[in-house]
Formats: structure tokens, sequence, C-alpha cells
């Protein structure tokens, strides 16, 4: 720990002379030791900086100064804190446009954007009278000006351009837009990414980080087959120290891959300690629908946290088209009576349906491609196809 201020600054200095982002990142990082130290902890710190730095760093380590001096407020002021947080990442914009055909002072930018997210979540959690998720839109287009400076460097070689901090930023700001629940705006971030002629180049962690999320957004936008595309990468990829990441990609990976035919192993959710998707599966196989209610309701809040609980609903199609293939199986004809299903729900203990919901839901099933064939209304009942008549889920 630095024992003055003037000591902290020669420290940022000489990173800045080595061309040293690493360590500069570090100088500038709410998570460093350096925080610690209240000789930093200055309301005005300009004149100080000024002398020993130039411009736009004094402006990036000025600003981060002003911040410690806040978060060591009785309480801690966080909205000031944040704003001070917001013009460091400002002065690193311009830090970033001052380097012609240099990159190595991206660890900066990761650092003062990772940290501006965090205290505009500390912003939502403590301050009143905001909108919620307004400070954290505002932190998001702080970080959009650093992307853009990024993603319009061409001209630099493949190992200077500052494109290779797109993806880190893109990370974050996903986080963000995740977070307010405003997916849409990701379109234009993964588009970049997907032009981007280096993309397989950058980082595996941010890797990583950025198949999970476009996978959780083709889950919410029922792309189901490139949600485990990508969720499947990142699982794979995420060595297996990280258990609890690992386990947060199953949370999604494992619904998403249900509703297209293939059950979870149970060692695999016992090791993760997910089996509420082997009670599921188990469930699901049976065609019993009551006991997949009970199961879905026991676990509602978590399911709902999560973000997946409108996903396991989905499943309930798959439960009720694996009962009625049973009763096909039993019947041994293609033209089933329409009263036959009902019963088959009874049986599995649901009774509160009557004879036009067992229609509504067979008639969704048809549409989804679960059943082929038609209902025949005159004669009450469903006239399956004589191939195929239940498609395998994995086919469709």
């Amino acid at each position: 720990m630095f024992g003055s201020a003037n000591n902290y600054l020669s420290g940022v200095l000489r990173a800045a002379e080595d061309y040293d982002g690493e360590n500069l990142g570090t100088f500038l990082s709410l998570r460093d030791v350096h925080v610690q130290n209240h000789n930093l902890y200055i309301s005005q710190p300009e004149k100080l900086v000024e002398r020993m730095l130039k411009p736009p760093l004094d402006e990036v380590v000025g600003s981060h100064l002003k911040v410690l001096y806040y978060l060591s407020q009785e309480p801690p002021n966080y909205m000031e804190a944040y704003n001070h947080q917001a013009a460091s990442c400002s002065a690193v914009v311009k830090l970033l446009q001052q380097m012609k055909d240099e990159n190595w002072c991206l660890p900066v930018m990761y650092r003062v954007c990772l940290d501006l997210r965090y205290l505009a979540q500390a912003c939502e959690k403590h301050c009143r009278g905001f909108t919620p998720g307004h400070i954290l839109e505002k932190a998001a287009d702080c970080m959009m000006a650093c992307f853009r400076v990024c993603a319009a460097d061409g001209r630099a070689s493949e190992e200077d351009t500052k494109r290779l901090g797109m993806m880190n930023l893109v990370n974050q700001l996903f986080k963000i837009y995740f977070r307010i629940n405003k997916l849409h705006l990701c379109k234009p971030l993964i588009r970049a990414i997907d032009n981007c002629s280096f993309k397989d180049s950058f980082p595996l962690p941010e890797q990583i980080t950025y198949k999970y999320f476009v996978g959780r957004r083709a889950m919410f936008d029922s792309n189901y087959r490139m949600a485990v595309e990508d969720l499947s990468y990142a699982f794979t990829h995420c060595p297996d120290r990280f258990k609890s990441n690992k386990r947060l990609i199953l949370i999604y990976l494992v619904p998403v891959k249900m509703l297209l035919g293939y059950l979870p192993r149970k060692s695999m959710l016992e090791r993760y300690d997910l089996l509420l998707f082997h009670d599921l599966a188990l469930a699901l196989k049976a065609g019993n629908v009551k006991k997949f209610d009970e199961i879905v309701h026991e676990h509602e809040l978590v399911l709902i946290r999560s973000g997946i609980y409108l996903l396991v609903e989905k499943l309930k199609f798959i439960v009720y088209r694996n009962l009625f293939k049973k009763v096909f199986a039993i019947r041994k004809t293609h033209q089933l009576d329409m009263g036959d299903f009902l019963s088959a729900l009874q049986f599995v203990g649901v009774t509160d349906v009557s004879l036009d919901e067992t229609h509504c839901i067979i008639a969704n099933l048809i549409y989804e491609g679960k059943i082929k064939g038609y209902i025949s209304h005159a004669h009450n009942k469903l006239v399956v196809s004589k191939q195929n008549p239940f498609p395998s889920l994995i086919s469709t």
C-alpha cells in the first residue's frame, strides 16, 4: 500500500510510461488494496494530479480519487461516487482516442467500466428517486462510448487494434441489458461481434461469457437450437473448477435441451445440485401431468428467479404429448375418441379439466407438430396420421 498520494501517483506515472496497462488498471480498480489508503481520500485532487500526470490520464486518476473519497463517507455516497466514476469512464474514452495504433490501455478501460457497473448497481440498490434501471442504463451509455471507439479502430494491426476490447465491453453491456430487461439492445452488439474478422481470437473466458448470454437471448427468442449450441459451448469450455458457473449455464441449457427431446443424466444433475430437473424429466417421460405441476409449483420461486419459469411451463406440452401417446399405444387405432384423452388426464390426477380444454390441448399439440393429425369435431375424435403420428421431439 502506498504511504502517500504522491507515492501512489508516482506508481501511476511509472505504469503509464512503461505502457503497462495491467498495472495501470490495478491503480484504478476499486478492488485493489490501495482503496484502503486513507491518504487517497481527497475531495479536490485536481492540482495534485495535474502536477504529475498529463491529460487525459489526469482526469481518469483525479475522478478515481474522488470516487474513493465519496465511498469513504459514512454512509457511502454512492451517487456521487458513480458520477465521478462515469467522469473517469469519459476520460478513458479520450485516452483511447488519443492513442493511435495502440491498445495497451485496454485493461484500464476494462477496470473502469467494470467498477462503473458495480457502482451503478449500488446506486440502484441504495439510492431513491430513480426509475429502476435508469442508472444502469446511463452506465451502459458511458460504456457504449468506449465500445464505439474500439469498434471503429480498423486501421491498426490485429495485435494493436482496440477492437480486441470489444467482447469484454459487450459482455459488460449484456449483464446490464439482461438486468434491466432490455434484451433488444443486445442485437447490434451481437452483430458487431459476428462481423468481427477475429471473433474466435478473443480470450476464452470472454468467449464463454459471450456464448452464455447469446445462448440465453436465443432461448428467450425461442431459437432453441441456437441456444443449445451456444450454451453447450459455454458449458464445455468452462473449466471444471468453476463449478458454480457451470451450474448457472446448466440452469438454462438443461430445460432447452429437454424441449428438444434430450433428457439429462441423473449423475450430471447430482453433481451440480440440479435434481429438480431429474424430477421434471421423470414426470415428463411418464406423461404424469399432475406430478409435473406439483414439482413446478414446489419450485416456483426458484424457477421465476432463474428466469426459466415460462420455459419450464412449455415442457408441459411434451408431458401431454407423452401421455396421449400412451393412449394411442393402448387403443391401437388411428381414430381416437377425445373422451379417452380426458380419461387419461383424470387417471394421472388432473381432475379440473373439461372436454373442451382437452380439445384445446390437443389442438395446440397438433399446431406445434407434436401430433400429426386433425380433430374431427363432428365425431369427437382425433384422427392421427398412419405414418409417425407422434414425431420424435429430436427431429421436430
